[in-house]
């Protein structure tokens, strides 16, 4: 697992903003800080991605320079994830992108809920580097449905999962449920709420980005 906040860094500066409820009121603001957490995962990613040299002709001579080999994937789950897939992508800019409707259903009076899912659409990833993208890593549940949803479009190579804040049970779960998969996350928080909301967290993500829903 990558946590962006073991070391200092511009990272911190934008997950403090997203953090902070007074600039949490510039939407636009939130949006632009989840993308640009989006780039810096992007980049730390890269490090693990397979490279292959090439030959580049300058106006000058020939240079060895070195090329990603590998094809990436990106993944979201909609809407919340938009801007932090966003900052993915301006990164893999030749990336293949996938999208996933997933929602919390109702509680139940013990505060308990299924995920639902109501759409999906997705490349081949059959070999490929998968790279999921949510915002907000709570229970864990979500993204282990995403995960599982993704492979009727094949087996990836590898798969990479990024959020900006989880919890610790969330990263206990998905370390539990889905071992082949590595965690990036900006921050971890220990607790959640009895609605299963990271505490202190930063909020709705979804909401806070885009603005409310009924």
């Amino acid at each position: 697992m990558f946590v962006l906040t073991e070391n200092n860094s511009l990272a911190n500066h934008f997950l403090s903003e997203l953090r902070d409820e007074q600039t949490q009121k510039d939407s636009m603001r939130f949006r632009r800080n989840l993308e640009r957490l989006g780039e810096i995962f992007a980049y730390e990613i890269s490090k693990t991605l397979s490279f292959q040299k090439q030959e580049v002709n300058t106006q000058l001579g020939i240079k060895n320079t070195y090329h990603i080999s590998q094809d990436v994937v990106l993944v979201t789950i909609l809407r919340a994830g938009l801007p932090l897939h966003q900052g993915l992508l301006n990164y893999f800019d030749k990336a293949e992108n996938a999208f996933i409707g997933a929602y919390r259903g109702k509680h139940d009076e013990k505060e308990a809920f299924e995920i639902e899912m109501d759409y999906i659409t997705s490349p081949d990833i059959h070999g490929k580097v998968l790279i999921i993208s949510d915002p907000m890593l709570a229970t864990g549940k979500s993204i282990e449905k995403a995960y599982h949803a993704m492979l009727r479009y094949g087996i990836p190579a590898k798969t990479h999962i990024v959020s900006a804040i989880a919890s610790q049970r969330g990263v206990r779960f998905i370390q539990a449920r889905l071992p082949q998969c590595r965690l990036w996350v900006g921050d971890i928080d220990t607790e959640m709420n009895s609605k299963s909301y990271i505490v202190p967290g930063l909020g709705d993500a979804g909401d806070l980005a885009f603005g409310g829903k009924v």
